[in-house]
């Protein structure tokens, strides 16, 4: 075999590993959500505008627009929600977690109000995300347990009306 040959083989070789790592990347960012295939029967419409300002002496300000569009017919009973001060923190997360994995905007807007962010703060929505990111990172057991939008939908018409 001549040094040519050598490689060419290895270049083969080496681009079929890459392309099965590649195919392995985008199954795995596809499964948990953060990407969405082309086939895929999911219906995704989100709006994200974040503008971020901050001058020289390191003082900040920071805005955020986050532009939520639901286009269901599902009428929610907004008597049924209880105070969100009743409920643990966990007990927030959790739901807030699993309505998030669902995938479903209406279902999302009606945990918000259970939850107590539906205010119209922004403040309160940042905090709690940022609190959700340090949640998230202790009950990954808890998030494979709602992996799919059947289980996550499962949970979430479980404990609502907790």
């Amino acid at each position: 075999m001549t040094r040519n040959q050598k490689i060419a083989l290895g270049c083969g070789g080496g681009g079929c590993l890459g392309l099965i790592l590649l195919f392995i990347f985008i199954g795995v960012l596809s499964t948990f959500g953060f990407l969405s295939l082309p086939w895929s029967s999911t219906n995704r419409n989100y709006n994200f505008n974040v503008n971020d300002n901050r001058n020289s002496n390191f003082n900040s300000n920071y805005n955020s627009n986050l532009n939520r569009n639901s286009n269901s017919n599902s009428d929610s009973d907004s008597s049924s929600s209880s105070s969100s001060s009743s409920m643990s923190s966990d007990a927030k997360h959790r739901l807030y977690q699993a309505a998030g994995m669902t995938r479903d905007q209406a279902l999302i807007l009606r945990v918000y109000n259970k939850i107590g962010l539906d205010s119209g703060n922004s403040t309160d929505h940042e905090q709690f995300v940022k609190e959700h990111f340090t949640w998230a990172m202790n009950n990954l057991e808890f998030i494979q347990s709602v992996n799919s939008p059947e289980t996550a939908r499962a949970y979430v018409e479980e404990h609502i009306d907790d």
